[in-house]
């Protein structure tokens, strides 16, 4: 009879899909993402021109022409790195952005003159393209 660890061992070798594991905190992606947010806060502390400019940097090239007003408003994000993994799937407008689609859990903070107008989790999409890394404007609802 065949040991359960070696059943169990078996049965992930005959998975035909494997589950994804998130990269490890230091692998190059997870560095790279932890310093794109933390280049994205540095610029909503400093108000929301510095913000705008830097969201104009990052938008990834397939959307440039889709930008939003934050209306005055900063957005900064808290990644939850440990989410962080790979997304294929992703579109926008029904279209794959060039590069490859990352997407992990974030807290998000909008402020106003400093003062919190509202707190959510969810998720944030970004791209790595050429060796940089992209995200998509946030657009107030």
């Amino acid at each position: 009879m065949a040991s359960p660890l070696l059943v169990l061992l078996w049965c992930c070798l005959l998975s035909d899909s494997p589950t994804p594991v998130p990269p490890s905190p230091e692998s190059g992606a997870v560095r790279s993402v932890t310093a794109y947010f933390r280049t994205n806060n540095a610029a909503a502390r400093r108000g929301p021109d510095a913000q705008r400019s830097f969201l104009r940097r990052t938008q990834h090239p397939d959307y440039r022409d889709r930008r939003c007003s934050l209306d005055g408003m900063t957005v900064t994000a808290e990644p939850a790195l440990g989410t962080m993994r790979p997304d294929g799937e992703f579109t926008v407008a029904g279209r794959h952005p060039a590069g490859r689609v990352w997407v992990v859990g974030v807290e998000i903070t909008v402020r106003r003159e400093g003062v919190v107008v509202g707190r959510q989790l969810g998720s944030q999409h970004l791209v790595v393209l050429d060796g940089r890394w992209y995200g998509f404007a946030p657009c107030p609802g």
